[in-house]
């Protein structure tokens, strides 16, 4: 917590806003990860949030929660996005985080797969314990849309401090070998800045290279 020490007066004066949530979208280009799927036998979109995830894992101001009015830092999060049922509802996936690119896939694709057979909403919060409510990330994507920005349900603006990422269609491959996506970013301005969705940014991409290379 050393780190948010150093930003305190920042959460602070945020925290006494009735919104106090910072929305970005942005155009995100990161090497084109397909053709290296295709060659292993990884999906891509699981492939892809693996990196997602373990960004943000990688960056402090991404794990600060709320707890019992109180400011924790977080040690890890369920991995958990929106799927489509076999109704064409809404459903939610969630699973345990894993290092290992090929467990983390497994994991993912599984979880998928119950989420779509499954008519009920599943994997909500409400089971959790009101720490474990905390370990969490919102993901959603929209793979038919070119996604240009996006606003989130929210039960209650001033105290919410889950970050949402959100991302929409990817682009053709371009000249450059990159591939170009919009990504959204939603979170507590009394942790994150702009300069911090830059980081995330950063490190997906980087992510993603040291994979391919």
């Amino acid at each position: 917590m050393h780190n948010f020490e150093k930003r305190r007066d920042r959460y602070n004066a945020f925290a006494s806003f009735e919104n106090p949530l910072v929305n970005l979208s942005f155009e995100l280009t990161v090497p084109d990860f397909r053709p290296y799927c295709k060659a292993n036998g990884l999906p891509p979109f699981h492939f892809f949030l693996y990196h997602v995830l373990h960004a943000l894992q990688g960056i402090d101001n991404f794990m600060y929660r709320i707890h019992q009015g109180e400011v924790i830092k977080i040690d890890d999060f369920m991995a958990s996005y929106t799927v489509i049922n076999q109704d064409q509802n809404l459903n939610f996936a969630r699973f345990e985080m894993s290092a290992d690119l090929n467990e983390f896939i497994a994991r993912s694709v599984a979880s998928k797969r119950i989420a779509e057979a499954s008519e009920k909403v599943i994997n909500t919060s409400e089971a959790l314990s009101e720490y474990d409510q905390r370990r969490n990330i919102h993901i959603t994507c929209m793979p038919w849309l070119k996604l240009n920005s996006i606003e989130h349900p929210i039960y209650q603006h001033k105290t919410y401090d889950i970050p949402s990422l959100a991302w929409g269609r990817f682009s053709e491959p371009r000249d450059d070998g990159k591939l170009a996506m919009t990504m959204a970013v939603q979170a507590h301005h009394g942790f994150v800045d702009g300069y911090h969705v830059h980081l995330l940014a950063e490190a997906i991409s980087a992510g993603i290279s040291r994979t391919m290379s």
